[in-house]
């Protein structure tokens, strides 16, 4: 039986100074073979983002059914304080254990990255620089790679055709990129003509690139106003997709740091990973962003990423395409066809 008044009923809760939520999605179900040094990098990735993050970032871990020496690790993060929010859940996929972490909360910004994600000294404040300059930011990642135009970013290209800042640039990191592919275990020689020139625009002194990958990028909040409430995937099939088309629903953009500031360290153990997870470091204040709304009708989605689309994978108009963006003309005749 039920006595008096519940004295917390109809009390609003207080407000927060959190201004950026991270969320790290961690599955490692043993210790053994793929996953033998899973939990090794795991400490890495972690330290690198507590030792890189200003004070009013939420760090939110989501253990997605990993075994008991890993969950023994992250509440050992927990009580100590390094992280804000550990949840504990059985193995309901990537994406749904992101989204859960996403739930109540009312963060600005919110970045999500893989367990295997090394952060770079300073990604907050280039991330921040980013958003800044650019008002239509919808995600922006940390990683410059090859051909991110060519995914889910016929929007960003046509709000921006006639900008003469959107063309290619020189890549300033050429080696830092091809370290991403071999990250992934890919075998892509250091001279590849995709290392010369990235699809990029500028305003004022901010420089960045179309498109972002989804294994470690920030998002406006607004992309998960309508949150799925189940995705049917572990990992891949359309969970992907989600993060991959947030912004382009929104009419807003993908775009990606111009420089590389962070590292994928793969299931592997290097010995470069050790050295560096304690010299990352944190010289961004906190942010207070200021964003364009989000506003998208039918009309202008089927126009920029239906119509624009086709007409941008015609064989011919392709190559126009990379022509009118600067694409050098030595490497337009080694480009193969684009497919957006």
């Amino acid at each position: 039986m039920r006595k008096g008044f519940n004295p917390e009923k109809d009390r609003l809760l207080e407000s927060t100074d959190y201004t950026h939520q991270v969320i790290i999605p961690v599955y490692i179900p043993h210790l053994k073979g793929y996953h033998q040094d899973s939990l090794r990098i795991l400490r890495t990735s972690l330290d690198s983002l507590i030792n890189s993050v200003h004070d009013n970032t939420f760090i939110s871990v989501v253990n997605n059914g990993s075994c008991n020496e890993v969950r023994k690790d992250l509440e050992n993060y927990f009580y100590k304080r390094q992280i804000q929010e550990l949840v504990h859940t059985d193995n309901i996929g990537k994406l749904n254990g992101i989204l859960k972490a996403i739930a109540g909360y009312d963060f600005p910004l919110i970045t999500i990255a893989d367990s295997d994600v090394f952060f770079c000294s300073n990604w907050q404040a280039e991330t921040y620089k980013v958003f800044e300059a650019f008002p239509r930011a919808g995600t922006v990642g940390l990683v410059p790679q090859f051909n991110m135009f060519s995914n889910y970013c016929t929007n960003t290209i046509f709000d921006n055709f006639f900008n003469k800042s959107l063309k290619f640039y020189k890549i300033e990191q050429p080696k830092e990129m091809w370290r991403f592919y071999k990250s992934l275990g890919w075998e892509v020689k250091k001279d590849h003509y995709y290392f010369d020139s990235i699809l990029g625009i500028k305003r004022g002194n901010t420089m960045a690139c179309i498109g972002s990958g989804h294994f470690v990028a920030t998002y406006r909040k607004e992309l998960f106003t309508q949150i799925e409430r189940y995705l049917p995937y572990k990992l891949g099939g359309t969970s992907e997709k989600y993060l991959d088309k947030a912004a382009l629903k929104c009419g807003l953009w993908k775009l990606t740091t111009f420089n590389n500031f962070a590292y994928h360290m793969g299931n592997s153990w290097e010995d470069w990973m050790g050295l560096s997870s304690n010299n990352a470091v944190c010289k961004t204040q906190n942010f207070e962003p200021y964003f364009k709304n989000c506003r998208n009708t039918w009309f202008s989605y089927f126009i920029k990423n239906k119509i624009f689309k086709k007409f941008l994978r015609i064989k011919i108009i392709n190559k126009l395409f990379l022509y009118y963006m600067k694409l050098p003309a030595d490497l337009i005749k080694k480009y193969p066809r684009v497919y957006y």
